[in-house]
């Protein structure tokens, strides 16, 4: 049966369409990023990859033709001793590797030799990788934002999570960034995914919303940590109308305290970023805010980051960015209890 040539523009609107995607690149390419759902099977793993390179240059290609068909041969047949030996006639797996050569391309003759129904992507990866820009380009402006504006340690967060478990549709940017999206929104221990991977999750989401409902979203900048917001998506952001959220300055102070747990449980890691602040609000200001947590004062610390530094900024960057905000519809908390935010997320997710 012949393998099935798909260009990478049609691959991403039929991809639900497929039984398995397989990546055939090596463990770090996956791990860098790869297509929504797939799974990876090395044709060549990490150190064979380099092997087989090495021997392209400093011996000959036709060597390390040899060598490369001898190693994927091994790996390929292990693919399938351990994955396909159970799948029926009529599987079909959706193939690629990096631009939809040798290696997704012996994988994809071998399953199609067997006799599924084998498809490869025309160009691989790099295909994939230039039609899913270009698609996030054009889907982003025609979903439906609400965006969920708010100082810092509001509960806009929160709010996200509390409409999902309404059923609500909700892109949580944080959440596929890593990151809590300010300076001291590094999350120890969790590292951030690539650009590319940050925006394959992005495209996953959208590809997925019903564009007859809207998209609650908070109001982030252009950047998330150290990946950065697509241009079409934070532009139709921008222009989207606006919730704005409020809670009380002593609930905001406690809400961050659970959810930066190590401003607490790590006082050195949470001293150690507040160094990042030094250029904006002076060493003078740093070091009493040290010497503060220090002394076991953390909450009175936090209190004054809010005040004096984050609220100041955000409120300017808000009115600045956000052209809907002047008109914002006002959602008031009274405290960062589940009942409060489960209350105000059922009001929210009601409205058109």
């Amino acid at each position: 049966m012949p393998v099935h040539i798909l260009p990478a523009t049609e691959a991403l609107r039929q991809l639900d369409q497929f039984d398995t995607l397989i990546d055939a690149r090596t463990e770090d390419e996956h791990a860098l990023d790869h297509v929504p759902g797939a799974l990876n099977w090395p044709t060549l793993d990490n150190a064979q990859r380099i092997t087989i390179g090495t021997m392209y240059k400093q011996v000959n290609a036709f060597e390390a033709k040899k060598r490369g068909a001898a190693i994927a041969a091994r790996n390929i047949a292990a693919h399938i001793e351990a994955e396909v030996l159970d799948k029926p006639r009529g599987w079909k797996p959706l193939v690629y590797c990096w631009r939809g050569g040798n290696r997704s391309g012996s994988l994809a003759t071998i399953l199609s030799a067997i006799g599924f129904h084998v498809t490869l992507i025309e160009g691989g990866y790099k295909a994939w990788r230039a039609a899913l820009v270009d698609d996030i380009a054009a889907v982003a402006p025609t979903r439906s934002y609400r965006v969920v504006c708010g100082p810092t340690g509001s509960g806009k967060t929160r709010l996200l999570k509390a409409l999902a478990d309404e059923g609500a549709q909700v892109l949580d940017l944080e959440a596929l960034a890593n990151h809590r999206s300010s300076v001291l929104g590094h999350i120890p221990g969790l590292p951030q995914p690539s650009q590319k991977r940050f925006d394959s999750l992005i495209w996953d989401a959208l590809r997925k919303f019903d564009p007859a409902r809207p998209v609650f979203v908070e109001s982030e900048s252009k950047k998330v940590g150290n990946v950065r917001v697509p241009d079409a998506l934070i532009n139709a952001m921008r222009e989207s109308p606006c919730i704005d959220l409020h809670l009380p300055n002593e609930e905001r102070v406690a809400l961050l305290l659970e959810d930066y747990d190590f401003f607490v449980t790590d006082p050195a890691h949470f001293c150690d970023r507040l160094q990042a602040l030094v250029e904006l609000r002076g060493k003078h200001v740093v070091d009493a805010w040290v010497e503060k947590v220090a002394a076991g004062k953390t909450p009175e610390v936090v209190l004054e980051l809010l005040t004096q530094h984050y609220d100041p900024m955000y409120s300017a960057s808000i009115k600045r960015n956000f052209s809907q905000y002047g008109q914002a519809t006002a959602a008031v908390l009274d405290s960062r209890s589940a009942a409060d935010l489960k209350s105000l997320a059922v009001e929210l997710a009601s409205k058109p």
